[in-house]
């Protein structure tokens, strides 16, 4: 009965990465979607569920280079043309420029995907059921990777049983039907998570994403559309060669 502690240790290790992916899930899962954001979302509420605070502060900027009251060079720079925000994005934008309007567009980018009005945005979205909330973030696809480890965890463990069984002793048939149940367990568990956690994103719930599949992406020549569609798909949706190159340059 050599092969007891190796199945043990498999037992244990297919059974810890299982709960955890469990409970990960779980937490990941929020809160069912509030009746308000039922309808169409806007187009921030799009930006942050398909990228997060960067794809939000990347939106902004870009609406407000439409508008004419931001300029984005092909350089990579960006330059304040009006000083009044019309909302608490837009504010939180200019706010992250310098005394002199001016400044490449990378850290206005970071400093406000991390400003308050982001913030604000994200906790509406993920009380609402549709943005996975902080601490599940990432977290499920780190369960699944143990998982998947698990079960290659539970093949050597069993292999390494294989080869030290001694011949006297008979049929392997007994010992590979013992590793065979941890095994199942984590190849279980990871078909599950396929189909019922897939569909949750580092940022958008399954309610967001149902909703983010409602937008209408396919109408360039809309402002909104437009809006939307980089929202959704990030900067590489423009059109513009000049907005295009100045991300592009201020990556």
């Amino acid at each position: 009965m050599f092969w007891v502690p190796f199945l043990l240790l498999a037992w244990a290790v297919a059974g810890i990465a299982c709960i955890r992916l469990c409970l990960v899930a779980s937490r990941g899962a929020g809160h069912p979607a509030d009746a308000r954001l039922e309808a169409e979302l806007s187009i921030y509420e799009a930006a942050f569920l398909s990228g997060g605070p960067d794809r939000v502060a990347a939106t902004t900027m870009i609406a407000m280079a439409r508008q004419r009251r931001l300029l984005l060079a092909h350089t990579g720079w960006a330059t304040v043309v009006d000083p009044d925000g019309k909302d608490d994005l837009e504010r939180s934008v200019l706010g992250a420029f310098g005394p002199d309007g001016q400044s490449p567009i990378a850290p206005v980018r970071h400093r406000a995907a991390g400003g308050e009005a982001v913030h604000s945005l994200a906790e509406r979205l993920t009380s609402a059921g549709l943005a996975v909330p902080d601490g599940a973030r990432g977290g499920i696809e780190a369960a699944v990777r143990q998982v998947q480890a698990a079960a290659l965890a539970v093949v050597a463990l069993g292999a390494v049983s294989l080869l030290m069984w001694p011949h006297h002793e008979g049929s392997m048939g007994p010992l590979v039907a013992w590793f065979l149940l941890p095994l199942i367990l984590t190849l279980g568990c990871l078909a599950i998570a396929r189909f019922e956690v897939h569909p949750y994103t580092r940022w958008a719930s399954s309610e967001g994403q149902q909703l983010l599949g409602m937008l209408d992406t396919d109408r360039p020549d809309d402002e909104r559309g437009f809006l939307t569609a980089v929202a959704v798909r990030g900067p590489r949706a423009v059109t513009d060669p000049a907005l295009r190159a100045a991300f592009d340059k201020g990556r």
